[in-house]
């Protein structure tokens, strides 16, 4: 049987920047990736489906240098996020929070970030095995702590140390965690299934005239389901991805004034496919000057398959690491995909380096405290913003980007939420229902699963 220091379940940005940061501290680390094939990939390797943006200050919670990035990752360098609403909408052009990075943000290619993040790994001596994964754990803490892996294939790695970081689908993480909670739970009691949402996008190459390449763009209630929203992220050349993300199980019987959500139509009868959701998107954006199919042709060679590609995620709230056994939970695994955005490269890429560091020195019981501290504040808006906004209606978007117009006109980005205001009633009811969520989640409230929760 192989035996190494630490053992890492997953490949993609959680895991491969706990690889590096562990190796680089001589730790033997084995990292193990099932792998996905991408049309884009000449490799297998993780399921790298993002929409991949990146704001200013999210890469000094990241923790890499922009400066390091190569150039071939990075597609477009952004300066706004525009938020639409069914009839009304607003621009942030700076997030307000100070930052090493110079502009308001950049898209990258997330296949080729991921693979540029296992080079790193690799350099720094961490082995990574892709294309067998991990089909279960086994852990013996009778004399410290050991546990055993078994592959695929067969083969078995033990190690001292086990970083989980499969991702928001936890495939993996949840029967490793469930050794280690109370009889008769589980963890998926506490984190719900594997996946419940689903993300759908398309490459798409967009006519020139109307490509706009230094933008985020994002419609809120235009389509029912808490965070659910369609999106448009500029990549390199005139092709941008066309995507969104929506719960998944959620039926039209559920959705209260299905008239009032511009990309239902009267005759659905059921909640359309992700796909024509998308259709929709485009013919009410552009269908009065072009024809969709002709003039926004999807991109063959990008995605998974044919410009297309489909993905679960998990939007939960983040959970505590059984330290004591000598496991963390990095990532999205742990819950840090976020319930606002969906998005979380950032912060996966952070508990990660922390997770491999402090595994390989042997201070793992630290882990908890420490990713905290680090990317806690990020975590509490977060889970903040998608409290407040999930009884949404189309109407409250409305509203809330009309009022977040005029705050914006007096404040930076996300410093509107930290200030006091002139712009009226709605100003300060809205400022109320943040710091209201935001209250329920002070200190770390957030944690819906604690280490005391364990039985070690």
């Amino acid at each position: 049987m192989e035996r190494v220091d630490v053992a890492i379940v997953g490949g993609g940005p959680a895991g491969m920047a706990a690889a590096e940061a562990a190796a680089r501290r001589d730790a033997s680390v084995v990292a193990v990736e099932k792998g996905v094939p991408r049309a884009d990939r000449t490799e297998l390797g993780p399921d790298s489906t993002d929409a991949a943006g990146m704001l200013d200050y999210w890469v000094d919670l990241m923790g890499i240098p922009f400066e390091e990035i190569p150039d071939e990752v990075v597609l477009r360098e952004l300066d706004r996020t525009e938020f639409v609403g069914p009839t009304e909408r607003c621009t942030m052009y700076s997030t307000g929070i100070d930052s090493s990075y110079p502009g308001f943000g950049f898209t990258f290619d997330r296949p080729r970030m991921d693979d540029w993040l296992r080079e790193r790994a690799e350099d720094a001596g961490a082995e990574y095995r892709v294309g067998s994964g991990v089909k279960r754990v086994e852990s013996d803490l009778s004399s410290g702590h050991r546990h055993t892996l078994t592959l695929g294939d067969g083969s078995e790695i033990e190690a001292e140390h086990l970083i989980l970081a499969d991702g928001p689908q936890r495939n993996v993480t949840i029967p490793t965690l469930d050794q280690f909670v109370p009889a008769g739970r589980s963890m998926s009691d506490v984190l719900g299934t594997h996946a419940n949402h689903i993300a759908y996008q398309e490459h798409r190459r967009i006519p020139e005239e109307v490509f706009d390449e230094s933008a985020l763009k994002f419609w809120w209630g235009y389509i029912p389901g808490k965070t659910a929203y369609p999106w448009v992220f500029p990549n390199d050349g005139n092709v941008a991805r066309v995507g969104l993300t929506m719960p998944i199980g959620m039926d039209l019987a559920d959705v209260e004034n299905p008239e009032d959500y511009p990309l239902l139509d009267p005759d659905d009868e059921q909640l359309p496919s992700g796909a024509i959701y998308l259709r929709r998107l485009l013919e009410r954006e552009y269908g009065d000057r072009y024809d969709v199919e002709e003039d926004f042709p999807l991109v063959s060679d990008r995605g998974k398959r044919g410009g297309t590609e489909a993905y679960p995620i998990s939007s939960t709230r983040p959970i505590d690491s059984p330290t004591r056994a000598g496991i963390a939970v990095a990532g999205g695994a742990m819950g840090t995909t976020s319930a606002f955005h969906e998005g979380g490269y950032h912060v996966a890429v952070r508990s990660g380096r922390i997770a491999g560091r402090l595994a390989a020195i042997g201070d793992l019981e630290t882990y908890n405290d420490t990713w905290k501290g680090v990317i806690g504040e990020e975590i509490t808006r977060n889970v903040a913003m998608a409290r407040m906004v999930e009884d949404y209606t189309p109407a409250d978007w409305d509203r809330t980007f009309r009022t977040a117009r005029r705050m914006l006109a007096e404040a930076q980005g996300l410093e509107m939420l930290d200030r006091r205001f002139s712009a009226g009633i709605d100003a300060t009811r809205l400022l109320f229902a943040y710091r209201k969520a935001r209250f329920a989640f002070r200190g770390d409230r957030y944690v819906q699963f604690r280490e005391s929760e364990y039985v070690l």
